[in-house]
């Protein structure tokens, strides 16, 4: 071999090694890029705050749902569907739709089917006969777990739990209620129980009792009496978070997910669509996300279970008349043209 043609082989072994070097390190970088996603991906979720819900969708549910479950600070690791708005077969149904709607895989524990001593009611006359009427949604595909008990699954996510759990009760309260009752010792590791419930005057279910704690107002009184952290956004102040047409116009541009809500807002009955829609529910999860939005006040907060005319009515005492020991942290106003920008950014966030 003469003195250019090794000169030629050494020049291709060399490029040969050379870019078997090069690809060598580009796949060992992707492989640490991949490690490294992933590690900080378990960061991340060991920062999140978890979470547990209880509800029963219903639109203003719904919300508060796609909020909750595509928000960067929040992990939620269980949601509880319960009879309310319409029957737990329905809520059950309608979490399902929601969680495949937007791809989350997270455990679903159907709860109880009716209140601990009192017959079941609903509100379909303001969400409609299924809760979620006026969208096709797609094929469900997560499941449901039917073997655990609903205050099972939440000690169970509680017991397994690092980081303080939170509550978030958007439906009447007694999943909530007779997980206190089974696991009183598990609420030294419930950070808080964030609920929207009550009203701070008339009601919206009977002359002075809202839906959530008027349906089983003896599951209230349990959950205020247990001693736990407790936070509200009573009616009144889901009457002030409107959202108006304007709003619902910027979301309806909002892909698929914009559709979907445009949709059911079209259909929801919680105040109305030419002036203004009633976001109860999503006020729980702001108070969760973003409580500087609220004007807050420490009282106590007092269940009537036994009123002829009176049952299920919530007495905030903000003037201290009762003397009693402050047991909540009550929500009083929202500033209304804040909570509606935070309402698109967080709608946004769940394309």
């Amino acid at each position: 071999m003469c003195d250019q043609q090794l000169k030629i082989s050494r020049q291709k072994l060399y490029n040969v090694v050379l870019f078997n070097t090069t690809l060598y390190n580009i796949f060992e970088n992707v492989f640490r890029y991949k490690k490294l996603k992933e590690f900080y991906k378990m960061v991340d979720k060991q920062k999140k705050k978890p979470v547990i819900i209880s509800t029963d969708p219903g639109i203003d549910d719904a919300v508060a749902i796609a909020i909750a479950t595509s928000n960067e600070t929040l992990d939620v690791k269980l949601i509880v569907p319960i009879s309310g708005n319409v029957s737990l077969a329905k809520t059950t149904l309608n979490t399902q739709k929601l969680l495949t709607f937007f791809n989350k895989p997270i455990r679903v524990v159907p709860g109880s089917n009716k209140p601990l001593l009192r017959p079941a009611k609903d509100a379909s006359g303001v969400h409609g006969k299924t809760g979620m009427d006026g969208y096709p949604f797609p094929e469900i595909k997560i499941p449901v777990d039917n073997k655990t008990l609903a205050a099972t699954a939440m000690h169970q996510v509680i017991s397994e739990s690092t980081e303080p759990v939170t509550l978030v009760g958007i439906g009447p309260l007694t999943d909530i209620a007779l997980f206190i009752h089974q696991y009183p010792d598990d609420l030294k590791k419930v950070g808080e129980i964030v609920l929207m419930g009550g009203s701070l005057g008339r009601g919206n279910f009977g002359v002075l009792s809202e839906f959530n704690f008027g349906t089983d107002p003896e599951a209230a009184k349990i959950v205020f009496t247990s001693g736990a952290q407790i936070r509200v956004a009573p009616m009144e102040v889901g009457r002030q978070a409107k959202i108006m047409p304007e709003t619902s116009n910027k979301i309806k541009t909002l892909g698929s997910v914009g559709d979907m809500f445009y949709k059911l807002f079209s259909k929801y009955r919680g105040g109305s669509f030419n002036k203004g829609l009633n976001m109860y529910d999503a006020l729980a999860i702001a108070l969760v996300i973003k409580p500087e939005l609220f004007e807050q006040v420490e009282t106590h907060v007092e269940i009537e279970t036994t009123g002829r005319y009176t049952a299920g009515a919530s007495l905030m005492d903000l003037k201290g008349y009762l003397g009693m020991p402050n047991n909540a942290r009550v929500a009083t106003n929202v500033d209304t043209k804040q909570f509606e920008d935070w309402f698109v950014k967080e709608i946004a966030k769940t394309m």
